[in-house]
């Protein structure tokens, strides 16, 4: 069956429209190889460039609007290569430019006539054109292949013979140098600049630098300014600012220097270790750098603002924490790019803080012009940057100030500067360093030391203060059972919010909230045992210290200081050694009153009697209470030293009395013994007596403390009336003469009556001492 080819209607083709010009003329078309179909624009040799003839007239001009006539005005000019174009070129197909490019390729002649057969010579029918042995008679196989001729690949070709041209252009460049390179003049020409003439060097030199090697490398170069010194970061060299002649112009210029340096290391501290170097040769004596080895003196003001500035600057700069050195496996060990940068420069700041610390105790020790400015900065850093690095060498420094004998204002600020670390010290361990330099320092100097020195001491933060191991543990666990049943509350309130999780999330959850309760208590417990061994060892050393200068002879000048420091820390001393302080203090007592006897000043042995007696009771109302030690020789001793105030203008002596009356009269426990009413009545007379003589402060102090031992004891009151001849409560007559209160009679009739009360509140100048005498006067029901 023979199937009849499809029907196509008419015209259903499209048609390609073709505009040929007139003028040129056309080639027969080729047709494909069924006779059918039309001819490619790609195989034929010319292409006609299309024209729209419907922009042209009957004249053929061209219709331009006014627009485009603006337009061929102004550019009409640059336009013009539109005209010379090659249309001819322009119309030529791809394949008619290929056939003409092979046409015109030229033709390569080969340099030297070979006579070998050309390889289209050859077939599978011909023969070989080589023999098949070699010359030495063996196989081809084993033979390199040969060349034409009988010659083998040995063989110098004719080419290899032709004479090669030498270029002698580089050897006279070598002669003339280095050709520099050219500029672009403003006209656009291109200009030569010459040559440069090279450094030569002989062939000895050469063979000794090849014997000598990296010596003579370093010895050829030129010295160079390193970044501390030279002229970088767009800054002149140190050693030009420092080589000024005029000296305003010089320390303008170092200002000036110095300022943008800091501006610089402030805002990029971690880049900025060459500018601290730079910034710390401002401050040295003198400079000098590889290119001017000469030393050249630095000018005093600009050093004094270098310290000053690198003082600023490291506050600001020096983390939170101390830096430790690398140990010799973490040098080779390879880490991140960002872990070695921190520790570079963690490194560099220690150079550099280690660098200052030593130019600054150098200049100290010198006693130079800057040795007050760089105690300050040694203060400074002391107390700003306790917990970096060096801070045992800042505190030498200051304690090393501290053992003069005499007091001026270096010594005022070193023993600030202490007493500001003790105060801001919540570990210890900062303390328990100044404490043991202290220690040394004192016994170095044999107790020849201002008593000012030992003092600092009483701003110590014990365990007491800090919250260590007095406190209590029931109170601590109300608090500890209030925080968790607020958060069970607060997890009560919140548990609607809660998002749902998993039992495998919840599991997980619970198990690392128990992990981190157990991190952060074993935390806790470490600082708190840490610390409680800190404060112990600082403890220990600062009694030893006190009971050295008990036991000293010597170190009478610093008995206060020691007796006062015990006083404040007698509830942490074991209970142990009470009796045999409570002895020391009796015969230190009792040598006070041998000294007085051979001319010694009466105020310092008051002084001294005074704190021994306040330490006694201080000692006894802790821990002491426990212990049955007779006391009435402190109070006789008391009791004696009362006239003494007259003569003295201490306050601190005043104050010592008062607080030694409280602690006998006034205990703060209220379980205490009351004392006998004609001990009291003693006391009360003979204050009395003092009050009219002393200034208004402390006779208001001395009036506060009768009412309160009225208020305390009734039988006091039958001494406010003012009747002489009464016979009192005791009867007799009352001994002023006499030191001992037992023996006074106070309660007597006859010249015990507290009139003083009567000429207080009525002769006295300040309204204020008036006013409490007669308070005093109205509890008795006197007028």
């Amino acid at each position: 069956m023979v199937k009849r080819p499809g029907h196509f209607p008419q015209g259903s083709r499209k048609k390609a429209k073709l505009r040929t010009s007139s003028t040129q003329s056309a080639k027969p078309h080729k047709r494909n190889d069924k006779g059918k179909g039309k001819e490619r624009a790609a195989d034929r040799d010319t292409i006609p460039i299309p024209v729209d003839n419907d922009e042209y007239d009957e004249k053929d001009e061209a219709i331009l609007s006014d627009q485009d006539l603006d337009v061929l005005e102004q550019y009409g000019t640059a336009a013009g290569f539109l005209g010379h174009l090659d249309r001819k070129g322009l119309s030529r197909s791809k394949k008619e430019t290929r056939r003409l490019h092979q046409l015109n390729k030229p033709i390569k002649k080969a340099l030297v006539d070979d006579d070998l057969p050309s390889i289209e010579s050859h077939d599978e029918d011909d023969g070989d054109w080589s023999s098949d042995i070699g010359s030495d008679g063996q196989d081809k196989e084993d033979d390199h292949y040969l060349y034409p001729g009988g010659s083998d690949s040995d063989a110098e070709m004719p080419y290899e013979l032709a004479l090669r041209e030498v270029r002698t252009e580089p050897r006279q460049q070598e002669n003339r140098g280095i050709q520099r390179l050219p500029i672009k003049l403003a006209d656009g020409t291109i200009q030569n600049t010459g040559w440069r003439a090279a450094q030569k060097r002989c062939e000895d030199e050469e063979d000794e630098e090849d014997e000598e090697g990296e010596e003579n490398v370093e010895d050829l170069a030129p010295p160079r300014d390193t970044v501390a010194t030279g002229a970088r970061f767009g800054r002149p060299a140190v050693i030009d600012v420092i080589s000024t002649k005029s000296r305003k112009l010089r320390i303008q210029g170092a200002k000036e220097q110095i300022a943008s340096i800091c501006q610089d290391i402030m805002a990029e501290p971690e880049n900025s270790i060459g500018l601290l170097k730079r910034l710390h040769t401002f401050s040295l004596p003198s400079i000098s750098s590889p290119t001017h080895p000469d030393p050249l003196p630095n000018d005093t003001i600009i050093r004094k603002l270098s310290v000053l500035s690198q003082l600023a600057v490291f506050k600001d700069i020096v983390p939170g924490y101390r830096i430790r050195a690398l140990t010799e496996k973490e040098k080779t060990e390879k880490v991140s790019q960002l872990v070695a940068q921190t520790r570079e420069w963690e490194q560099g700041l220690v150079g550099a803080y280690q660098a200052y610390l030593r130019l600054l105790e150098g200049e100290l020790k010198a006693h130079s012009d800057l040795a007050e400015s760089a105690l300050k900065c040694i203060c400074t850093l002391l107390t700003e940057l306790t917990h970096f690095n060096f801070r045992v060498n800042l505190m030498s420094c200051v304690v090393a100030q501290l053992s003069k004998r005499t007091r001026n204002e270096s010594f005022d600020l070193c023993l600030t500067s202490l007493i500001r670390v003790f105060r801001a010290d919540t570990t210890g361990a900062a303390s328990l360093e100044v404490v043991r330099l202290l220690n040394r320092m004192i016994k170095e100097k044999r107790y020849n030391v201002h008593p000012a020195a030992i003092s600092c001491l009483l701003h110590l933060r014990l365990k007491t203060e800090l919250g260590g191991v007095r406190s209590s543990s029931s109170k601590a666990s109300k608090e500890q059972a209030n925080d968790n049943k607020k958060s069970r509350d607060k997890k009560m309130r919140g548990k609607k919010d809660e998002v749902h999780l998993s039992k495998k999330a919840v599991k997980a959850l619970k198990e690392r909230k128990e992990i981190e309760k157990e991190f952060k208590e074993a935390e806790v417990e470490v600082d708190k045992e840490e610390r409680a061994n800190t404060h112990t060892e600082t403890l220990k050393l600062v009694f030893v210290l006190y009971f050295s200068i008990l036991k000293n002879p010597g170190s009478k000048r610093l008995l206060p200081a020691a007796l006062e420091g015990i006083s404040k820390f007698a509830h942490l001393v074991n209970i142990d050694f009470f009796m045999d302080l409570m002895k020391v203090l009796k015969e230190l007592i009792v040598s006070e009153d041998v000294e007085e006897d051979d001319g010694q000043g009466v105020e310092e042995a008051v002084e001294k009697k005074l704190l021994c007696i306040v330490t006694a009771f201080d000692l006894l109302s802790g821990q002491g209470e426990a212990l049955t030690v007779d006391l009435t020789d402190f109070i006789t001793h008391l009791y004696a030293l009362i006239p003494s105030l007259i003569v003295s203008s201490s306050t601190c002596m005043q104050d010592s009395l008062l607080r030694a009356l409280n602690l006998i009269f006034l205990p703060r426990h209220n379980h205490a013994k009351p004392h006998p009413s004609y001990r009291t009545a003693a006391f009360s007379k003979r204050l009395l007596t003092t009050s009219v003589h002393l200034p208004s402060s402390m006779t208001l102090k001395i009036l506060e403390f009768i009412r309160n031992l009225v208020a305390r004891d009734p039988n006091l009151l039958s001494l406010l009336g003012d009747d002489e001849d009464g016979d009192g409560v005791a009867g007799g007559m009352y001994n002023a003469t006499v030191d001992d209160p037992e023996l006074a009679n106070a309660l007597g009739g006859k010249g015990g009556r507290w009139y003083e009360l009567y000429l207080l509140r009525e002769r006295h100048w300040d309204t204020k001492v008036r006013e409490e005498a007669g308070r005093v006067l109205e509890m008795g029901g006197g007028k």
